[in-house]
């Protein structure tokens, strides 16, 4: 019989041998921690005993199995140690590197020179747009009120002389109004024909009514120019500031939030203040609009007073305007 090919004699000899031989390692392992506890040795001596015993066993199981075990099934199961995964360092992150605050005016701080001059500009649009909104709005109604005043007077007086006289110390749009139709009155003092004085002094009468209206109407252009080109000003910051972002990814090579983010965020916010600076203005204009159509609306009836007490005094002088004396002071 050869080594190679073991009878079940020897098989059993060899499993009886192994088995032993583990009992023994067991029982000296209990020994040896049995007189450790008793006899209260240090860790390093428990430490060395217990080396011992590995090499005693590693020695009885070199000499149980002489023959070729490659061969032969093992009995107990191998141990095999599981792999480590690999663990990621994530690089930590400087204070530096950080995404700097997303608030409107760090933005602002941050943002491109080309975008940071939109937004001041839309910054400054907006504040002319509330400061002539203001103005105007005060000057409206003032000049309203003042209006209604005197053509309540103007309807109190029988002829143009009076009202002239009245108005002599005044100044205004109704003392302008008597100006310009005494001014007529006088120029065609030698001319005989009663309808034709009454169209030249309401056409006098009209001028001044298209005066007084462009003179109110002074500031009013901004606001409009404001509410249609803010947004597409607060536009072009946006895609400037959107195009710097995407210049930036291809250049860090990341789509990270954390670094298209603050630039997107600042050229959203040049197009808010875009929107802030020219919804205000067109709503400001069309509220200016309607203003200035009631003022103007109140100038035509003063108008209508002054062109009554003109028609009033010549038929008063029996087709003769040269009868008709304007006041001096009043010119």
């Amino acid at each position: 019989m050869t080594l190679t090919r073991k009878s079940p004699l020897m098989k059993a000899c060899l499993n009886v041998a192994r088995r032993l031989s583990l009992i023994a390692i067991l029982a000296f392992a209990a020994c040896a921690a049995t007189t450790a506890r008793a006899d209260e040795s240090p860790a390093d001596v428990l430490q060395e005993r217990a080396k011992e015993a590995a090499a005693k066993v590693a020695a009885i199981a070199a000499a149980a199995a002489p023959v070729d075990v490659a061969a032969q099934p093992s009995t107990t199961p191998a141990v095999v140690a599981a792999p480590v995964a690999p663990t990621l360092a994530l690089p930590a992150k400087s204070p530096g590197s950080l995404p700097h605050e997303l608030s409107p005016w760090g933005m602002f701080l941050s943002a491109d020179i080309v975008v940071k001059a939109v937004m001041s500009l839309l910054a400054l649009a907006s504040l002319a747009t509330w400061t002539i909104w203001i103005a105007k709005t005060f000057e409206l109604s003032a000049a309203i009120r003042r209006v209604r005043r005197d053509r309540a007077a103007l309807a109190e007086e029988r002829s143009l002389s009076a009202a002239a006289a009245r108005f002599q110390s005044k100044s205004g749009v109704v003392a302008g109004l008597i100006a310009n139709a005494l001014t007529e009155l006088k120029l065609s003092s030698d001319i005989t024909s009663r309808e034709g004085i009454k169209e030249r002094v309401e056409s006098r009468l009209s001028t001044g009514e298209a005066l007084a209206q462009r003179l109110m109407k002074r500031g009013t252009g901004v606001l409009a120019s404001v509410g249609a080109t803010s947004p597409f000003i607060g536009l072009f910051g946006t895609v400037w500031g959107i195009m710097n972002s995407f210049i930036g990814i291809s250049r860090s090579q990341t789509t990270n939030l954390a670094v298209v983010a603050p630039g997107i965020a600042e050229a959203l916010l040049a197009t808010a203040l875009g929107l802030v600076a020219a919804i205000p203005a067109v709503l400001m204009f069309n509220q200016l609009t309607r203003a200035i159509a009631s003022y103007r609306a109140e100038v035509h009836d003063a108008s209508g007073e002054i062109a009554r007490l003109v028609s009033r005094d010549l038929d008063r002088a029996g087709n003769a305007p040269h009868n008709v004396r304007p006041v001096r002071a009043a010119e």
